[in-house]
């Protein structure tokens, strides 16, 4: 069956005079756990938005504990049509942040997995497509674990490896929806294993602030950010 696409990033729902507004939907790497100083890279960049010499752009964190990428489905459609100011009723874009959760061992290390892997690639194809129909999408993928600290909550054996097969089958759903992917993964890799492990939490799974305030610098240092921003100054 032919999937619908919604528009691409140009331009961003037409001329308007409003801010851009975007939901950020996700797991704890959304809601921000482990930084308690700036609250995690989502609201790090809202307060940094809300400076009186900033654009004024609107975040809405949508980001819930634990969430695996069929719980982000299920409340994607219901968070989308109540988010939005004034005229402008429903956002301007998605970005999306969730897996993690769904790539874990369950009880031991070789466990089965807290979603299995061909479950969650039609859960994260049918997250993609019913997202990419509302508006334009970004997709912010998930950080490495430290997995001397496993088990988490002396259940969930995160792991590298899942984590790995998990976002790679996220990066190729994305790509072939055009959707842009941002692979936070490759990325803190390659800047080195002590790089990484100081910039996770005691819990080995979750940003401390340190990592928050790296997860926010790439963000903002990502293209398609920049493009998508670019996108709706050029339309008001």
């Amino acid at each position: 069956m032919r999937s619908l696409f919604a528009p691409a990033l140009t331009p961003l729902r037409g001329a308007n005079p409003h801010p851009l507004k975007i939901v950020v939907l996700g797991d704890s790497l959304v809601y921000g756990f482990g930084d308690p100083e700036g609250g995690g890279w989502v609201e790090r960049l809202r307060r940094k938005w809300m400076s009186p010499s900033s654009p004024g752009h609107v975040l809405y964190n949508l980001g819930v504990r634990g969430d695996r990428t069929s719980s982000v489905s299920q409340r994607l459609e219901h968070e989308f049509r109540h988010r939005g100011e004034l005229r402008n009723r429903v956002p301007d874009a998605i970005i999306l942040s969730v897996g993690v959760n769904d790539s874990p061992r369950m009880g031991r290390w070789d466990g089965r997995n807290c979603t299995s892997f061909d479950d969650f690639q039609r859960e994260i194809e049918a997250l993609l497509l019913r997202s990419h129909q509302l508006c334009p999408v970004l997709f912010v993928g998930m950080v490495p674990v430290d997995q001397t600290k496993m088990p988490f909550l002396d259940c969930f054996y995160f792991n590298r490896a899942d984590q790995y097969r998990y976002k790679e089958a996220t990066r190729q759903a994305c790509l072939s929806r055009g959707i842009p992917y941002l692979d936070i993964f490759d990325l803190w890799m390659a800047r080195g294993e002590d790089w990484v492990t100081s910039r996770l939490t005691e819990d080995g799974l979750h940003p401390n602030t340190l990592g928050y305030q790296a997860l926010l610098h790439d963000v903002l240092s990502w293209e398609e950010m920049h493009q998508l921003i670019a996108n709706k100054s050029a339309a008001t």
